[in-house]
């Protein structure tokens, strides 16, 4: 990534509150992203294909969501046979703590599993902490070489 490109964050939440609360957190910690929000998981695929608009280097992504949920985002990005998408940063951030979830994502091919806090102090902390962990290895997935 060279200077001056857009940096987009590419954020799949539903619930208002959450993309309202995700908006002011990295929006002061990170003021250098593009934020970009979408309420569901249906218009991902097409987002991630429309060449038109800056690619993103993050996908943060709920799991918990009417419609395609964000087990099927995980599973359609991780199958399509463009690298891009295969190759994109995914972090499922959801209210949800169960193993069987945590491991269901990781095997689906998720970068990281962060649990959304309720509490808003938590969830900023947490939520920087994220993008500061990929943010510091220049928004690129460890090879699995």
């Amino acid at each position: 990534m060279t200077a001056g490109d857009d940096q987009v964050v590419l954020i799949v939440e539903d619930s208002e509150e959450d993309r309202e609360a995700i908006q002011r957190a990295l929006s002061r910690s990170h003021p250098e992203l593009v934020l970009e929000f979408l309420p569901d998981g249906d218009r991902v695929a097409d987002r991630l294909h429309d060449d038109t608009r800056p690619f993103p280097v993050l996908v943060l992504l709920d799991l918990n969501m009417p419609g395609v949920d964000g087990y099927r985002v995980l599973a359609e990005v991780r199958a399509d046979p463009d690298p891009r998408l295969r190759d994109v940063i995914v972090v499922v951030f959801t209210s949800s703590t169960t193993s069987s979830d945590i491991d269901r994502c990781y095997e689906a091919g998720a970068d990281s599993y962060v649990y959304k806090p309720v509490n808003f102090t938590l969830f900023r902390t947490v939520l920087q902490g994220a993008v500061d962990y990929w943010h510091t290895n220049d928004f690129v997935r460890p090879s699995t070489d």
